[in-house]
């Protein structure tokens, strides 16, 4: 986060399964505080209607957990926020009935960029240790575009 800060970059997060986790780490880190924009946790698919505006013609055709759903809920943050970039997150942490438990879209938006996804398959270790594998996954996803700076 501090490199966010170097760079004068601040970074606004849209998330679902780690439900508000990667907001809380990004403000954790002291000193870095200014490269924080907002953070959207939006779990159901009329909030991420709401906060981010997901036409929900698209929340009908995929599923809440896909690539298209998390590219929109990253261009969402980016679209209602200042931030300059934006980290957005869907996926079954825990048991998902007829669903790949452990099965998480993540997608980085950033002004005048295209958006990256990255598709993960954690597998069934549990709802705590998949957020935090999906955290650290955004972080290197946040690590990466900062190198195409």
């Amino acid at each position: 986060m501090h490199r966010v800060c170097d760079l004068e970059l601040t970074v606004a997060t849209a998330e679902s399964c780690t439900g508000g986790m990667l907001a809380a780490l990004l403000t954790d880190i002291e000193g870095a505080g200014h490269g924080f924009e907002r953070g959207f946790v939006a779990y159901s698919e009329q909030a991420k209607t709401e906060l981010l505006g997901i036409e929900p013609d698209l929340l009908k055709e995929n599923e809440a957990v896909s690539e298209a759903v998390a590219r929109a809920m990253a261009e969402g943050a980016l679209a209602r926020s200042h931030a300059d970039i934006a980290l957005g997150v869907t996926g079954f942490a825990g048991p998902a009935g007829d669903h790949e438990q452990g099965l998480v879209h993540m997608a980085l938006a950033r002004r005048e960029r295209p958006t990256m996804h990255r598709e993960e398959h954690f597998g069934a270790i549990g709802r705590g240790p998949v957020r935090v594998k999906s955290l650290k996954a955004m972080l290197e996803m946040l690590e990466q575009s900062l190198e195409q700076a």
